[in-house]
């Protein structure tokens, strides 16, 4: 993956199919994307410049809240409390804005030819939301599909379903004694299920 600076924003570029990326003949440059939300953006939102991650499907835009106020002690329940009060607060700013990055992602949408995803964080709390689901032989979101172009761009696989393959393949071979135990756990429900009380029509209840 790779990434350019404009003015304090990192614009993270996530990799294509072919060696040296995706061929983005097909889509509009997103070389001015920084500049652009930098001048889109309210100056209130985020507290520093958000982080910004680009893929041919997907813009996702992450942006860091005001940290929460109050005395939490360094217990289990202190950061508990403080998790819940970041997470409280990333909700209440997701209902306040939600006009207005309908907005901004429509603009940026018909400008960049893609969807446009959110997220917030405060400390070390993150939610995403309204990220894209990309059919690749299933339904990915930006981090995996990010993971198969990488491992298309480096040649390990030729597409993103030869990669979704591979990595597959990898699972298995370093997972196989988890696998074993796992279809054996599924094999004794089967098992119990059969034995279970049965209703009039034979059926387990």
């Amino acid at each position: 993956m790779s990434g350019r600076m404009h003015k304090g924003w990192y614009i993270r570029a996530g990799r294509g199919p072919g060696r040296g990326g995706w061929q983005q003949a097909d889509l509009p440059s997103t070389e001015d994307l920084g500049a652009w939300l930098a001048g889109r953006l309210p100056d209130d939102w985020f507290v520093a410049p958000p982080e910004v991650t680009v893929d041919r499907e997907e813009i996702l835009i992450v942006g860091e809240l005001a940290p929460v106020e109050g005395d939490f002690p360094d217990t289990d329940t202190g950061r508990a409390e403080r998790a819940a009060a970041a997470s409280g607060r990333i909700a209440r700013w997701r209902e306040a804005t939600r006009d207005e990055r309908i907005e901004i992602a429509r603009q940026a949408e018909h400008r960049y030819s893609r969807k446009v995803a959110w997220g917030a964080r405060i400390g070390e709390v993150e939610e995403l939301f309204t990220m894209a689901s990309v059919p690749v032989m299933t339904r990915l979101r930006q981090p995996e599909r990010i993971v198969l172009d990488t491992l298309v761009d480096a040649g390990v696989a030729r597409s993103r379903s030869d990669a979704l393959a591979w990595a597959v393949r990898l699972v298995g071979q370093h997972a196989e004694e988890w696998l074993t135990e796992l279809r054996e756990a599924m094999a004794k429900v089967d098992e119990l299920r059969s034995k279970g009380p049965t209703t009039k029509g034979g059926e387990a209840s």
